[in-house]
C-alpha cells in the first residue's frame, strides 16, 4: 500500500521546483512535478542499477522498447512496434526536434491554446510561426465549464498552405480534457484533407479520472507522430525519459537524424 500523506522535504535537492525560488516561504504551484516518493519498483530498480557501480555510455536495449510496447497494449489498447520508436531525453526537446525536421522555416504550427507554454518556444526557436486555434469555453451548470476544439476555426487554418503541422495536446494541458476518439477522428478529418501533419503530446496520458478513457491519436491517425513519456504519472522527470512514436520509416529517420 503506497503512503501518500509521507512529506518529503525537497529543500536542497536541486528541486527545479522547489530550489528555484528565493526564498522558502514560497510555495511552488508551477512546476508539474510531484512532491510524492517515487513508487517502490522504480526506486529498487534503480538501487540495483547504481549498486552495479559504473555508469558509462548506455545502450537503451530491446527490453526497454518492448516494455514500451507492452505497457500501452497492455493499458491503452494502442498498438506500437519497437521500430517505431525513437527514445529522447524528453518531450520538449522531441517536439523541437519534430518541428525542426518537418516544417520548414517560416511555415506555421498550429497550437490550441490556452496551451503548454513551451509549444510556444519550440515553434519560434526553429524560425516558424505560431498559429493559435482558440479553444472554445463552454459553460456547464453552476461555476463549472469546460473547452471544445474549435473544428471551424481549425479547418479554416489548416486549408492554408503555409500552415504545416498541428501540434495537438492529448490529454490537454492546462484545461484537463482528455479528448474522445471522435474529436480525435474529427481532426484527422481535417489535418489529413489539408495535408497537415499532426503531432501529439500525450505526455499526460495516465492522468485520468475514474471511467475517463484515453484514446492515443496513434489509434486514430497511423501517419501521426506521437509524443510519450513516463514521466508525469510516475514522477520521474528527473530521469529524462521519453519516446517518439513515428510508423512512418521515412518520416521518422529525418527526426532522426
Amino acid at each position: 500500500m503506497y503512503n501518500f500523506d509521507k512529506i518529503t522535504d525537497r529543500h536542497n535537492t536541486g528541486s527545479y521546483k522547489w530550489d528555484s525560488a528565493e526564498n522558502n516561504d514560497v510555495i511552488p504551484l508551477w512546476v508539474a512535478d510531484m512532491d510524492f516518493q517515487t513508487a517502490p519498483c522504480v526506486i529498487e530498480a534503480l538501487r540495483k542499477r547504481v549498486e552495479h557501480g559504473v555508469f558509462g555510455y548506455t545502450l537503451v536495449d530491446n527490453e526497454y522498447y518492448a516494455s514500451v510496447c507492452r505497457w500501452f497494449k497492455q493499458y491503452h489498447d494502442y498498438v506500437i512496434n519497437p521500430d517505431m520508436v525513437l527514445y529522447t531525453s524528453g518531450v520538449v526537446p522531441a517536439v523541437s526536434a519534430i518541428i525542426k525536421a518537418l516544417v520548414p522555416a517560416g511555415s506555421g504550427v498550429i497550437v490550441q491554446t490556452p496551451v503548454y507554454n513551451c509549444f510556444f518556444s519550440s515553434i519560434r526557436n526553429n524560425g516558424c510561426r505560431v498559429v493559435e486555434n482558440k479553444l472554445l469555453r463552454r459553460d456547464l451548470s453552476g461555476q463549472e465549464f469546460t473547452y471544445d476544439m474549435d473544428f471551424e476555426g481549425l479547418e479554416s487554418l489548416a486549408s492554408d498552405p503555409l500552415n504545416k503541422m498541428l501540434l495537438l495536446c492529448n490529454p490537454h494541458n492546462p484545461a484537463g480534457r482528455v479528448w474522445s476518439r471522435d474529436e480525435l477522428e474529427t481532426v484527422m478529418r481535417i489535418c489529413m484533407r489539408n495535408n497537415v501533419v499532426v503531432v501529439s503530446d500525450e505526455i499526460h496520458c495516465e492522468l485520468t479520472l475514474p471511467n475517463i478513457d484515453y484514446v492515443s491519436y496513434g489509434t486514430v491517425d497511423k501517419d501521426s507522430v506521437v509524443c510519450l513519456s513516463p514521466s508525469k504519472a510516475f514522477n520521474t522527470a528527473g530521469l529524462q525519459i521519453a519516446n517518439i512514436v513515428c510508423p512512418n520509416a521515412d518520416v521518422k529517420a529525418q527526426i532522426d537524424r
